[in-house]
């Protein structure tokens, strides 16, 4: 595949985006850091584009998605994650075989999702964008190691919203996203 990851990223960190309740929210604000009410255990799914995120938690009006948190996770940490990842559907161009495919599904923390990209309104877009499941040590690396801020941006996500609803939207409103470049 010749997917291409665009996020908001620095030198040394790219944010990521999640949306959960008030309780898990409230948490990773206090703490700069996920707290007990995040399972470490589960599954967890982060997201570099911002549109997607918004289409996932429509727009921060889904119920347990209504509180949008923008994650700056240190570069070496997300190059590990795409870099160990383990695409969620089989791919005859990706892997050996079907069964090779299991078996590294099986023994992987890291998922891989390329899914179409969308746009402001939803829609499916033909460019795709990335998003990365995590569990186990793992996640417990993202929450203990990589994270370096949490902001949330849910007035930011209601603001943008209210703009496209009422036609006052203006692009400058989107994160200004870029294609990443891997740390070598």
């Amino acid at each position: 595949m010749n997917n291409k990851i665009f996020a908001v990223y620095d030198e040394e960190s790219i944010r990521v985006y999640q949306a959960f309740s008030d309780k898990i929210a409230d948490e990773a604000i206090s703490n700069g850091t996920y707290g007990d009410s995040f399972r470490l255990d589960r599954m967890t799914w982060i997201k570099p584009s911002f549109l997607w995120m918004m289409y996932r938690s429509g727009w921060g009006t889904k119920e347990g998605q209504h509180r949008v948190l923008a994650i700056d996770i240190k570069r070496e940490g997300f190059d590990y994650i795409v870099k160990n990842a383990v695409l969620s559907s089989y791919h005859e161009e990706t892997h050996k075989s079907m069964q090779q495919w299991k078996d590294a599904l099986e023994k992987s923390e890291i998922r891989c999702q390329w899914d179409p990209e969308r746009d402001l309104h939803g829609n499916p877009k033909k460019e795709r964008t990335i998003q990365l499941g995590i569990k186990g040590s793992v996640s417990k690396r993202y929450v203990g190691d990589w994270i370096t801020k949490i902001t949330e941006v849910t007035r930011d996500v209601s603001f943008i919203r209210t703009a496209i609803e009422t036609g006052r939207f203006e692009e400058g409103m989107l994160p200004s996203e870029r294609e990443y470049g891997f740390l070598l």
